[in-house]
């Protein structure tokens, strides 16, 4: 993105809020706030600091209104961007332009979510689209099954290949203590499992969870003062390409292309030379589609290159190393999770799962139905 300068900002603080399902009337706003707070402690910096909020979430109709109001804060400058779960990184960007920019110092990134426990009731629904309701179809499983369904034929993808991203993220779960899901998953397991919109079963869509999560950002002179190790902005790229799934140029490539693309060039890097791949995993065909679309490896081969644990502990490519949404937790919104994560390795800070060695990682995120994308990768002071 022109205009960006490669490791002028940096994330300092990173936390999640409660997970899972949360104590009965919290709402959006109370998990936002609660992230907000352990960010600030995570980095030594408190809530007078922030002068920039970067907020969204589907359970508030102005959530930067909201979030600022709730904290008693008024920032000089705010953005409440929201493309889908890849907003998050997209704000990554935006806040390094108003950092660079001299119109914020300090700026906070958050979102919350209780959908599982509010249920339906809090939760929007899709734009209606005439082309699409006629065939009932299960939103938005049934947009992801079509692509999944079309990658099938085309490449010859199987089933038991897009099992093995659900496999893979368990495994990670297991090292996570804050997963959601502990119990150990089987390929047999994902195939036997009850069908959602064929071809993918329950275990190959995300988790339905309440959470809520918060990043810090400020400059990169600025960071070297804090608490933490500073996870630096080397590079940053965005991209949309339809809305409805029915207008998806090609069912088999996502924006990710692009965005990914963009954030190797600012970042001077290509893909042998990230060490950890947060991506954002719906549904297991995502993880494919975005492997493929970022350069991990050729289109088409997503399937063949995930099987034999390939993406799993002790594999040669570290993806979704806090078990994702597929078994760490799914809020509506995951991208902040995966930027989480991302500094967390970077930092050496992830226990169990954590990646030996890691200088940088790279968290791509997705919005709407394959619609939007966006690709932030950070390293640490040695890759800077």
């Amino acid at each position: 993105m022109q205009g960006l300068q490669r490791g002028a900002c940096a994330i300092v603080g990173v936390a999640e809020s409660d997970l899972g399902q949360v104590a009965p009337g919290m709402s959006a706003l109370d998990l936002m706030a609660q992230a907000t707070h352990r960010a600030l402690q995570d980095c030594g910096l408190s809530l007078r600091d922030i002068d920039g909020v970067f907020a969204t979430t589907s359970q508030s109709r102005m959530p930067t209104l909201a979030l600022c109001e709730y904290l008693g804060i008024s920032p000089r400058y705010h953005d409440g961007t929201n493309i889908g779960g890849c907003s998050f990184m997209s704000m990554v960007a935006h806040a390094q332009m108003a950092i660079q920019a001299g119109l914020c110092t300090i700026a906070l990134i958050a979102y919350g979510s209780t959908q599982r426990s509010a249920g339906r009731a809090n939760v929007a629904a899709p734009d209606p689209n005439p082309h699409e309701a006629p065939y009932r179809p299960i939103y938005t499983a049934s947009s992801y099954a079509l692509a999944a369904a079309r990658h099938m034929y085309e490449y010859g993808t199987t089933r038991e290949q897009l099992a093995e991203v659900a496999v893979a993220a368990r495994q990670w779960a297991l090292h996570n203590p804050v997963a959601w899901e502990k119990t150990p998953l089987t390929v047999e397991d994902v195939l036997a499992s009850r069908m959602v919109s064929h071809p993918l079963t329950v275990r190959d869509c995300c988790l339905v969870t309440d959470g809520g999560g918060a990043l810090i950002m400020t400059s990169a002179a600025r960071a070297n003062d804090l608490r933490k190790a500073p996870a630096y902005v080397l590079g940053v790229g965005e991209h949309l390409s339809h809305y409805h799934i029915s207008c998806m140029p090609d069912l088999t490539v996502t924006g990710a292309v692009h965005s990914g693309a963009a954030a190797y060039a600012m970042a001077g890097l290509g893909p042998r030379d990230i060490d950890v791949v947060e991506v954002y995993d719906a549904f297991t065909i995502t993880t494919l589609l975005f492997l493929e679309d970022l350069g991990f490896c050729p289109k088409g081969e997503g399937g063949r290159f995930v099987s034999g644990g390939t993406i799993a502990p002790g594999g040669s490519l570290p993806v979704n190393t806090n078990g994702g949404g597929l078994s760490y937790c799914h809020p509506g919104m995951y991208g902040v999770f995966a930027l989480i994560e991302a500094v967390r390795q970077i930092r050496g800070e992830a226990g169990q799962r954590q990646v030996a060695k890691c200088e940088t990682a790279l968290a791509h995120g997705n919005g709407g139905t394959l619609s939007s994308q966006s690709t932030v990768i950070l390293g640490g002071g040695a890759a800077v």
